[in-house]
């Protein structure tokens, strides 16, 4: 199971050519960043709970923008150095959407 990140310019075609869109990915920490966010309450309060791990999820920049302050409490409970590094791989993608006007970051499970 893995979490891939793809950060894209306006809300990307799930079916067909996404890559028009396709500003930045995130490919090498799909492992770590399902342990992390797999490991949140579903039912609490955070935007990253909302994480599907075995589906799709999508974030415009006003959701990265209050998921980014989740960040720093995930990395003090990540159990290794894959996971810090995927926890800051995160926090760039959602800086850039929460950045970027009618930008999406999307989560791909699988």
């Amino acid at each position: 199971m893995g979490i891939e990140l793809e950060l894209h310019s306006g809300r990307p075609a799930r079916k067909g050519p996404s890559r028009d869109t396709l500003l930045r990915g995130s490919y090498e920490h799909g492992e770590a960043s399902a342990r992390v966010l797999n490991s949140l309450d579903r039912h609490g309060s955070g935007k990253l709970g909302w994480v599907d791990p075995y589906g799709d999820t999508l974030f415009n920049e006003q959701e990265a923008q209050v998921a980014r302050q989740e960040i720093a409490t995930l990395t003090q409970r990540c159990t290794d150095d894959q996971q810090k590094a995927a926890l800051l791989d995160l926090d760039e993608l959602l800086e850039a959407c929460a950045a970027t006007p009618g930008s999406y970051l999307w989560f791909m499970g699988d």
